[in-house]
């Protein structure tokens, strides 16, 4: 069996895509997603970037031709040169697991080893700016089977991150931890049964295997699929054989309280969560589900009917905003301000599109976004989730904007988000915009849209100039307004059809 740096990241990421990676249907795969190629490529670019300014030999071998490349690269490193870019380390172990490692640089050193007086050290070049576990796991990896190669130990590994440039990962620390993770990986392939579908959505969406597995999940009705079952959460709920939606749903919240990673809310929400689901319909937060037994009902007193009050949260005015950014975080750029006004006395709904066609016009659309907001100057403005406050308030810091003009316009910002999630629970698989939007019956004119793919197709639209990839990225901006819009106002008549029904 070959073990290779990828699998044993993948591995890390998920214990089952590692194993399909080896033993499953290559044709049950799904094909590479558009944002995926554009990370690929700009990984690529990256590491391009960086090497045009080296010295350096390339091994020549054919793609994932590990013997061919090992032997070139052992060539390499018998002659002495200074460094050696993209080579393949090969080491057959007694057990009969062969692992192949193929460092982005294999930089030489003073030292001693089979070769000389010289040795290598590994640097993996990577386009994230943070040092993640797994990137040092990997380093740690790649100094591992070096040692095998060269017959001797180095003390530092590096990862050459963007922007933060060289990092020295702390091999005392990461080579044990990755030879667990390495025992873990050979045992978890050398068995038959393939490991459990766990749906983990910002794990899995850009896995090639994600169709697969949720198709598995939503067969079973896996407990994966509920909103709050974590990896942690869902080993203790197994132990209480609580393993369908139906037994979470009937189990008393006071079971899981205490429960490692659970407490007296999460408890409370998960159980809600899968009554939710299994009754397919909105529930109350504040309603609650009333836990006490029924021989105890009679000695409480008697629950108060809340008021909900729709001014405080959740204001409907004349007017109304609602917004959505379109962003590309590796380049900090801003690059859509989409702005649905919704004019409930004229019944008129109009949608605005500032974007930056290039990059260097972001302070342009910002002020044009600016222009429109206060042209409503009471009007709330809705949104999903903090970014757009956060982005707001970082591009007023960026371009100078002045308090006066900011302060009042950040206390007209609602986020949907904190509200549905505090208010209500919902039958949904996830609590972000999509799931709830498509719950309601709001379908986007492009069913394969989502934020990844509008980072793509801007991304295409620099390369390529075709505007129908600009027609694409304002379409999904103004459905997602759309779909903030329905979630307000579905939101605001069932909470109030609730405690109206209450106070009755």
């Amino acid at each position: 069996m070959l073990i290779d740096a990828e699998l044993l990241l993948n591995y890390q990421r998920c214990s089952r895509r590692a194993f399909l990676d080896k033993h499953g249907d290559l044709a049950q795969r799904d094909p590479p997603n558009d944002y995926l190629l554009k990370i690929l490529q700009d990984s690529h670019t990256n590491r391009q970037t960086i090497m045009a300014n080296q010295v350096f030999c390339q091994p020549t071998y054919s793609h994932r031709d590990w013997q061919a490349g090992a032997s070139a690269t052992l060539e390499l490193m018998q002659r002495g040169v200074e460094r050696i870019y993209q080579g393949v380390l090969l080491f057959k172990g007694e057990d009969g697991v062969t692992l192949a490692s193929n460092p982005d640089l294999l930089i030489k050193q003073p030292g001693q080893s089979f070769f000389g007086d010289w040795l290598y050290l590994p640097m993996d070049i990577k386009l994230g700016k943070r040092p993640k576990l797994e990137y040092q796991i990997i380093a740690a990896y790649h100094t591992y089977v070096l040692a095998q190669v060269q017959g001797a130990w180095v003390e530092t590994a590096w990862l050459l991150l963007r922007e933060r440039g060289r990092y020295a990962v702390d091999l005392w620390e990461m080579l044990p931890k990755m030879q667990e993770i390495l025992d873990e990986c050979i045992l978890t392939l050398s068995q038959p049964q393939e490991p459990e579908v766990f749906i983990a959505r910002n794990r899995c969406s850009l896995c090639h295997w994600f169709s697969h597995c949720y198709s598995l999940a939503k067969t079973d009705h896996h407990l994966s699929l509920l909103p709050g079952v974590t990896p942690a959460r869902y080993t203790q709920l197994q132990v209480l054989n609580l393993t369908t939606v139906r037994a979470l749903a009937e189990v008393h919240p006071a079971q899981l309280e205490p429960l490692p990673g659970f407490g007296r809310e999460a408890a409370y929400r998960l159980v809600r969560q899968a009554r939710s689901t299994l009754q397919n319909r909105a529930l109350l937060i504040e309603e609650n589900i009333d836990w006490t037994p029924p021989t105890a009902r009679s000695a409480l007193p008697a629950r108060q009917p809340q008021v909900f009050s729709a001014e405080t949260e959740l204001p409907t005015a004349p007017v109304e905003l609602y917004f959505d950014i379109e962003a590309e975080p590796a380049l900090n750029l801003v690059y859509l301000h989409g702005v649905l006004v919704v004019d409930r006395q004229a019944k008129t709904e109009t949608f605005h599109s500032f974007i930056a066609e290039f990059p260097e016009e972001e302070a342009t659309v910002w002020q044009q976004f600016l222009d429109l907001v206060w042209s409503y100057p009471t009007a709330p403005i809705y949104h999903f989730c903090p970014f757009e406050l956060q982005t707001v308030e970082r591009l007023a810091k960026l371009y100078g904007t002045p308090s006066h003009q900011i302060q009042p316009l950040l206390t007209r910002f609602v986020d949907l988000h904190e509200r549905v999630t505090r208010l209500v629970t919902l039958p949904v698989e996830s609590y972000a915009l999509k799931p709830i939007a498509r719950w309601l019956g709001f379908e986007w004119r492009d069913p394969t849209a989502n934020g990844a793919q509008s980072i793509y197709w801007y991304s295409q639209w620099q390369l390529t100039g075709d505007r129908t990839y600009l027609d694409a990225i304002l379409a999904y901006n103004e459905d997602d307004c759309r779909a903030t819009y329905r979630i307000k106002d579905w939101l605001v008549n069932f909470l109030q059809s609730v405690y109206q029904a209450e106070l009755a």
